[in-house]
Formats: structure tokens, C-alpha cells, sequence
């Protein structure tokens, strides 16, 4: 039967169809839509009793980044005791204002639809702990009192009460229940009247399980193609010959979904190589690089180029290079590129190379044995090493004014990247004057309603080109010659569907109302009404683990003072490269050529000191002293002898020049030759 024609334009694509398998849904999954979230979460809250965990995120944002691994391994260990997605903030506005999502990564625990818990940060025990109390209280709500089972309960404990009575006491509880079509008493309101009654008449109702496990908990529900499931769980095959153009594209949309699923798992996989590659051994490291950014990543390339096997010791956020949300044009050779992307390149050209990862974040250097230095981390891992670079870059500069600090998080950023997602068409700020600050408002500019940029000068700092473009942006202005005084907020809205609190001592999360400007010339003050707030104003240098360790610049707090034109420091072995000891460029191109430095100048060190590869070195001299204390009988060791070969019995060994003679003495040879003779044939 030939296909209509109407289907004709697609049958190239039916090819994708047929021999495709079925794909397990990953652990974690993207939702593309509002109204496949509302579906999840309906289904879950209806048939499953399941609590759904919700990670807003956006790529571009570090901590995002840092903790999505974590976030993927408690999605594969609580398969079937939990569902987890996560949410893109650039193409999900309307659900980030559902849930006043300000910051990312934030997290939002739902259970039974309701929200039960909601935090910001890349905070892994945090998350767990919140992740435990859901499923916890999901468990505890997954119970049912038959109306029935009720009368009986009250026949044995209280005769006299009316079977009439008995069932207006399920009703109202069915009724405390939101959504509950069952018109069952369920959930925790079934779970409260059981203890009620136990402590009235010292037993209780029998409670079921409201939900039993599933076989699959894929989330059919919210495809397009679940409609036509059969009863026994198995759906229909599309019959492609008589499908419409309607459900061809329904399914070809179906099975591309799941392709991408697939693709974006095994990208996340990808990221997992830049976590922990890296396995403590019985030597010290040869070198150890503290830092991600450009600079740490440069200094790891040279490093492994150059043998040294190094080891990078960093968080996955990238540096501030990963938090550049606008194309990338002033790095050489990179055209049409993030910052991310960027960073992400580097990280693959390192490891490529030979470099190992550890996310970590380091807080110490100290001395250790024989001049060996020991890093220490946040988790309790230690490294010993005999050179470290430290590229640890710098940490925002924030204003100290008040309301900054606690709304953070509900509205004030220094992260436009990360955070600008959450203020979808609405009005912001953003404070500073330098590229920082414009690529901030170029960023907001392309969510928000309008941006603000607040400069304490009648000029930018910043280049000509940024500051041209926000000049000329319509959706940007400027207030000249102010400083940001003071933010204004309020506690947060409650949410309609949010679960009651549990924890009074819990302080409402504040949210950014405005803003108090003063002229710097008149000391006037005025209030700009605003959503959210995001400090550019520079950033300080993140050395405060080497304290103690290494000397600083005396006029430039907190940067480290270098050797010279070198990159060394104060205290052999370590060395400065980016941000940390450069308070004037501060640029992504100079600190990877500073990182390139200190790797020349470690590799340099290493040479210099005698400090090769000790396991390589361990290994020769354990096989001389291996070969010293075998028996010498004045011969030496045959090779051969074991064997029982010609050559141990004194015969010659052919060599390449006997092989012509033997073969025209070949001929020669009369009568058959045996098989199994074929093997002592002499050449």
C-alpha cells in the first residue's frame, strides 16, 4: 500500500523511526515546556506520591555547574524514592516567577505538587538534607483510610457512634486534602487523624499505602505518544502506513526528544572527566595548579606538554571567564565563542595533554616533609607536592551598603550570567563603570525590561567599544556621577501552593524592591524602583589561604608579590599566575600567558632542584638492585636456557644472511614432509 502523498515529504525521515530502540529516560530530566511540568508534576503528586526536586539552572552559570554532578548522583541513587529535573531559567521565565526563583542554582522541593522546601547555592549537603526531608515526608503522606475501614475501626472502639457521623469524619478529611478526587481520607491528613484516634482510644485504623510502587517510573505521562498506551503497560508501535502526517511528527518529535536526552546525559558524562581523575600515589606530585581559569588551565597545558603530569586542584566553575555571558572578542584566535565555551575548550586541550582534575577548593598551604608542600581542601584531601602555581583568580567586590548582604540571593548579584534569567522583563540595576559592568548590562539587557547602570564618574572606565554599545542600547541608561547607598526590600510573597511552614525560627527570604541613589555632587537622595541589583565593581583577590605563606604587593592588598619579572613567589616552589598577582591587566588573555610562565618557571625549578619522577626513578632502581642480587655462576643469564632451544645447546642461530642458502638447499630435499615434522625444519 504506497504511502499518501501528503506523507511523502517526511519518509525520509521514517528511516529514523524504524530501527530506533527504546531509550531509558535519564536519571535526570530537562524540561522543555511549562506544560510538561505541570504534567510531571501532577502525575506524581496523583499516581506516584513521588516528591519532585527542581534544579533551576542556566549553562553559563559556575556553581551551577559545580554542583551538577552531585546533583546527578543523588538522581541515580534515589531511583523510584525521588524524580529530579532540572530547569533551563533562560527559556523557563514563566515557571522561575511561579516559584520566585532570584539566583541560581536554586532548588525547589515539591511534594504531593505542593513546595515543602526551597533553597539557593551550590551547597551539597544542604541539598541532600532538603532532598532526604522531602522524600521522607512524601513516604509519610503515602497512606489512606478507607471510608470503610473507618465504620469498622469505630464499631470495635465506639459502638454508639452513628455510621452516618463516621463517615462526615472521612469526608472532612478527604476535603483537607487539595486535589483529592479519591474522595478518600489521604495523605497527611489521614496520617493526623490516625494518631488522633490512637491517642484517643489507644488503637488506630488500619492505614494502606496510597500509592503502590511502579514497575517503570519513566514519566510517559507527559509525551505525546503516552495517550496510546495499552492497558498492560506496552505501548502501541506506530503503524507507519497508516499513521498520519499528524502522529509522524508526534513521534519523530517523541524520538528526537529522547535522542537529546540521551546526548545531554552523556555531555554531562563528559563533565564528570574534569571532577575526579585524579588518584593519590606514593610520591609527591611533581606539580599541583590551584586554579581553573585561563591561567590555571594555560599552566596545566605547558605543565603536561612538558611531562610533568600535573595536577589541577579547582572547583568546576572556570573563573570569571565562565560567568561571561557575551561572545568572547578580545582572546586571539577565538571568534563567535562564550566564555564557558571557551573555558570548556581549554579544560579538553589540558586533559587531552595529560593534566588530572580534582574539583575541589583548597584552603591551606603548608610546609610539609623535607620541604614537600601539603595542599588541603575543603573536603579533607590532601596533595603533596613539590611545586604548586596558584591561579586561584579573584572574588567579587561588593558595595558593604545595607540590605546588600541580606538579599543576597533574593534579588542582589554579581553574576548577570547566572542570575539575569530570574528578572525576565523587569526592571534592574547594575553598579560600576568598567567592561565588567558593561557586559553585565549587555547581558541583562537581553531579558530584562530596562537596565539601569549606576557610575560613580561622568565616564566609563571601560572600553570604548562596550561603552559605545551601552550607550547606544535602548533599553539602557545611565546615571552619571551617583553611588548606590542603600537597597530596599521586603519579606518574599507566599506561595499559594507552597506546603505549610514547618520551622517558625526560619527567616523570610527578602526580595529586592529598589534602590537608594545619592549624587555624588549634592549628596540628594532618590529611590529607584528595581528587581534586582548586580554589583560590578571590581574584585579581590582570592589569596586569603596564603596568609602566612607567601609575601604581598604593599601597594595592592591582597595581591601576591612576585620575584622579579619571574612569576615565582616569596617561598620556593610556589608560584602566581592571573588575577592573584596582577592588580593592573587583569584580562583572560594575560593571565593565560601568565600561567604559561609559571609553568616554565616550575619546570625550570624542578630541573634545577633535582626533582624528577620519583616513581619513574623508584622503579629503575628497584629493577638494578633486582638484577644486582640475582645469582652470578659466571655466565650470566640465559634467556634461552629456559626455553631448551637450539641456540642454548651451542647450535648457530640463523641470521638474515643464512636465509638465501637455506632456501636453495630447499629443493634439494627428497620425499614428503610430516607435519608435525614441519615445525624442526632448520633454516
Amino acid at each position: 500500500m504506497p504511502f499518501p502523498r501528503r506523507i511523502a515529504p517526511l519518509l525520509p525521515l521514517v528511516a529514523l523511526l524504524l530501527p530506533l530502540p527504546a531509550l531509558a529516560r535519564p536519571a535526570v530530566r530537562n524540561i522543555k515546556s511549562v506544560h510538561e511540568f505541570d504534567a510531571l508534576v501532577k502525575k506524581h503528586a496523583t499516581e506516584t506520591g513521588l516528591p519532585v526536586i527542581v534544579d533551576f539552572y542556566s549553562d553559563g552559570c559556575g556553581p551551577c555547574r559545580q554542583i551538577a554532578p552531585a546533583f546527578k548522583r543523588m538522581a541515580e541513587g534515589d531511583v523510584g524514592r525521588a524524580v529530579y529535573v532540572k530547569v533551563d531559567m533562560n527559556r523557563q521565565h514563566e515557571l522561575s516567577n511561579r516559584y520566585n526563583v532570584r539566583s541560581m542554582p536554586t532548588f525547589v522541593f515539591l511534594v504531593g505538587g505542593k513546595k515543602v522546601n526551597m533553597f539557593s547555592g551550590a551547597g551539597e549537603q544542604q541539598l541532600r538534607q532538603f532532598a532526604t526531608d522531602a522524600i521522607i515526608k512524601s513516604e509519610a503522606a503515602n497512606v489512606m483510610i478507607r471510608t470503610e475501614e473507618l465504620v469498622r475501626y469505630y464499631k470495635e472502639v465506639d459502638p454508639e457512634k452513628e455510621e452516618k457521623s463516621v463517615v462526615e469524619i472521612a469526608e472532612k478529611c478527604a476535603s483537607l486534602t487539595k486535589g483529592n478526587k479519591s474522595k478518600m481520607c489521604v495523605g497527611a491528613a489521614a496520617g493526623q487523624l490516625a494518631r488522633k484516634l490512637k491517642k484517643k482510644y489507644s488503637s488506630a485504623p488500619e492505614l494502606e499505602k496510597r500509592f503502590l510502587p511502579q514497575e517503570k517510573t519513566e514519566d510517559a505521562e507527559t509525551s505525546s505518544g503516552s495517550a496510546g498506551a495499552k492497558k498492560g503497560g506496552k505501548a502501541d508501535k506506530p503503524n507507519l502506513q497508516l499513521a498520519t502526517l499528524e502522529q509522524l511528527q508526534e513521534e519523530l518529535e517523541k524520538r528526537l526528544d529522547e535522542i537529546r536526552e540521551k546526548e545531554e546525559e552523556e555531555a554531562e558524562d563528559d563533565e564528570s572527566e574534569f571532577a575526579h581523575s585524579w588518584t593519590k600515589g606514593d610520591f609527591p606530585e611533581r606539580i599541583t595548579i590551584v586554579g581553573g581559569g585561563p591561567a590555571g588551565l594555560a599552566a596545566a597545558l605547558y605543565a603536561a606538554r612538558a611531562g610533568l603530569a600535573p595536577l589541577i586542584v579547582a572547583p568546576p566553575i572556570g573563573g570569571q571567564l565562565q560567568g561571561k555571558g557575551v561572545d568572547v572578542e578580545n582572546y586571539p584566535g577565538v571568534a563567535a565563542d562564550t566564555g564557558p565555551g571557551l573555558v570548556a575548550k581549554m579544560r579538553e586541550q589540558a586533559a587531552n595533554a595529560g593534566a588530572l582534575f580534582e574539583a575541589d577548593t583548597v584552603t591551606s598551604i603548608e610546609e610539609g616533609r623535607k620541604g614537600i608542600l601539603r595542599i588541603t581542601t575543603e573536603t579533607g584531601t590532601v596533595v603533596e607536592t613539590h611545586a604548586v602555581v596558584v591561579a586561584t583568580g579573584a572574588d567579587s567586590r561588593w558595595l558593604e551598603v545595607p540590605g546588600e548582604y541580606e538579599m543576597r540571593g533574593g534579588g542582589v548579584s554579581s553574576c548577570a550570567t547566572c542570575d539575569g534569567a530570574a528578572f525576565f522583563d523587569k526592571d534592574v540595576v547594575v553598579v560600576g563603570g568598567g567592561d565588567t559592568a558593561m557586559e553585565e548590562a549587555l547581558v541583562l539587557a537581553r531579558t530584562s525590561k530596562s537596565v539601569t547602570v549606576v557610575h560613580r564618574r561622568d565616564s566609563f572606565r571601560a572600553s570604548s567599544v562596550l561603552a559605545q554599545r551601552v550607550l547606544e542600547h535602548d533599553k539602557i541608561s545611565v546615571r552619571w556621577n551617583a553611588t548606590l547607598t542603600e537597597i530596599i526590600g521586603e519579606d518574599a510573597p507566599p506561595d499559594e501552593d507552597a506546603a505549610p511552614v514547618t520551622d517558625a525560627d526560619a527567616a523570610p527570604q527578602k526580595i529586592v524592591t529598589g534602590v537608594v541613589l545619592t549624587d555624588v555632587a549634592s549628596g540628594k537622595h532618590s529611590k529607584l524602583p528595581v528587581a534586582a541589583v548586580f554589583v560590578a565593581i571590581g574584585h579581590v583577590p582570592h589569596t586569603k589561604f596564603l596568609e602566612g605563606v607567601v609575601a604581598f604587593q604593599e601597594t595592592h592588598a591582597g595581591y601576591v608579590q612576585t620575584v622579579g619579572v619571574s612569576t615565582a613567589t616569596s617561598r620556593a616552589g610556589i608560584f602566581a599566575a592571573g588575577d592573584v598577582s596582577d592588580p593592573t591587566y587583569r584580562q583572560a588573555v594575560t593571565s593565560a600567558g601568565s600561567g604559561a610562565a609559571a609553568a616554565l618557571d616550575a619546570e625550570r625549578w624542578l630541573s634545577e632542584n633535582g626533582l624528577g619522577n620519583e616513581a619513574a626513578e623508584f622503579e629503575a632502581e628497584l629493577l638494578r638492585e633486582m638484577m644486582e642480587d640475582m645469582p652470578d655462576d659466571g655466565d650470566g643469564y640465559n634467556a634461552y636456557e629456559d626455553g631448551g632451544s637450539d641456540v642454548a645447546k651451542g647450535r648457530k642461530e640463523s641470521s638474515a644472511a643464512d636465509v638465501p642458502a637455506a632456501e636453495e638447499e630447499a629443493p634439494e630435499a627428497k620425499g614428503p614432509v610430516d607435519e608435525e615434522d614441519d615445525e624442526n625444519i632448520e633454516l
